[in-house]
């Protein structure tokens, strides 16, 4: 028998092993160029910079090991899903730790993200999450969606407006009016601005194929290969290197106070009422927006964007979950899936889960070499071209409610998305959602059928009685 074992272990092992090649090769396929993986890879940076500015400045979270933690996640997600998924702090437990008194310790951050995923983790788990994602109606996801990728893009405006003071709250709160002129100015941003719609339009890639254009007139064939090229560039890539550019040039001290090399590891010290206070005012507000947003949404966008690939609601539940249950306990910031980021992503290329994988070698890059020193940079990054990058990521994720086919669906959907932007809660907008929608079947059911099937029984009965 112990002669035989290696000869039936060994097959087993090499088809495991090419099924991981196989996986690697499907998954960090470049579907769109490697520019264009690289400048999607930066797509969702809208949102990630200034919550992590906010909770390194505000709550001393560890920056260098959550951009450690942060690119094993991305790296690991584009070779698992094969799509640019993305991974962004969750932002509810985010706001609280910053803009509430007291802020949250470190410790009651990380309980709040470990009482997130456990949940997460459970509805994965047994099924729950694909029992929501399967009967949940579409008109109110979509008004999710909506709702988020509007308030994405009322953000960015505020951003690119006014100046913002991100080491009080993550949220927009804005100070004065942003100066025409200078690194960080209207000007700048506008011009940003302009590049970007001229070379990704509306996201959508080129408009035609290689047959198609064969056939077309010289004047528009002239048009659709002027639209390749632009649409080639990597535009979101350059913007963000010319913002890292002008951090360097509007304070040049940053070169004198970049230290080498990672922070040191350690395991976290989380009590009960670490547990306790992280439960209540973080993972409670924290855990609809993650179910909505980073698992239904994300999968239904999915869906969307790369038709015949839509993701499992059970495996990015679990994902979110096994994030977080390892990284919280190293004083990583609690992350997960978003729509808003994945919108982002695909809008500026990202194609495949090479981007991400990208963006996870970047992260890692990062936080080994500059550590939390990496922090200076961070807070010199133009804002008004921040706000320009997360303008894109909004409307690409808001556009993706226009498949509304009737006025009742749009009229849930719209219903959804108002009730979420003005109680600045998704939770809220999803339970009015789902009531709109229950009245609205319940008006159109034909009650006629149970007053026939009433009579009918009420026959049998009498004839019976009769015979």
């Amino acid at each position: 028998m112990s002669g035989e074992s290696p000869e039936t272990t060994t097959p087993l092992l090499h088809r495991q092993l090419d099924g991981w090649r196989r996986r690697l090769a499907t998954s960090l396929r470049s579907k769109a160029g490697v520019f264009s993986e690289l400048s999607g890879a930066v797509g969702d940076l809208g949102t990630y910079i200034p919550i992590v500015l906010a909770l390194t400045l505000v709550s001393h979270l560890d920056l260098s090991t959550t951009l450690i933690f942060t690119a094993l996640y991305n790296i690991a997600t584009g070779i698992l899903f094969g799509t640019p998924m993305p991974v962004q702090p969750m932002k509810s437990i985010a706001a609280v730790a910053v803009s509430e008194t007291p802020h949250l310790t470190v410790s009651q951050i990380a309980a709040a993200g470990i009482c997130t995923a456990s949940v997460l983790l459970f509805l994965g788990v047994t099924g729950l999450m694909s029992f929501l994602y399967r009967y949940l109606p579409l008109p109110v996801v979509r008004g999710v969606q909506l709702s988020q990728g509007l308030a994405f893009a009322f953000s960015a405006i505020k951003y690119i407006r006014y100046n913002q003071d991100f080491t009080t709250t993550t949220s927009t709160k804005t100070t004065d009016p942003r100066p025409w002129l200078g690194l960080d100015g209207l000007i700048l941003a506008l011009i940003c601005l302009l590049f970007l719609i001229l070379t990704t339009a509306d996201g959508g890639g080129t408009r035609g194929n290689d047959t198609a254009t064969d056939v077309l007139p010289t004047h528009r064939r002239k048009i659709e290969n002027r639209l390749k090229i632009l649409s080639s560039i990597p535009s979101a890539l350059i913007v963000f290197i010319l913002g890292v550019i002008l951090c360097f040039i509007r304070d040049p001290s940053i070169f004198h106070d970049l230290k080498f090399g990672p922070s040191k590891f350690h395991v976290l010290k989380i009590t009960w009422h670490d547990f306790k206070i992280g439960f209540f005012r973080g993972a409670v507000p924290q855990i609809p927006l993650s179910v909505l947003n980073s698992v239904i949404a994300v999968c239904k966008l999915s869906g969307d964007l790369f038709p015949g690939t839509e993701l499992s609601a059970t495996k990015v539940s679990v994902s979110v979950g096994l994030m977080n249950l390892v990284g919280c306990w190293f004083g990583a910031m609690p992350v997960c899936h978003g729509a808003g980021g994945l919108a982002g992503q695909y809008r500026f290329g990202g194609r495949s889960g090479l981007s991400v994988v990208f963006l996870g070698l970047g992260k890692l890059a990062l936080g080994l070499l500059l550590g939390n020193s990496f922090v200076r940079i961070l807070a010199g990054f133009p804002v008004g071209i921040l706000g320009v990058l997360l303008l894109f990521a909004g409307i690409e994720l808001a556009m993706a409610s226009r498949d509304m086919n009737s006025k009742e669906e749009s009229f849930v959907m719209l219903v959804c998305a108002a009730v979420s932007l003005t109680g600045s809660s998704a939770a809220l907008g999803f339970v009015c959602g789902i009531v709109l929608y229950l009245v609205l079947k319940v008006r159109e059911m034909d009650f006629s059928r149970f007053g026939k099937r009433a009579g009918e029984s009420g026959g049998e009965d009498e004839s019976l009685v009769s015979s």
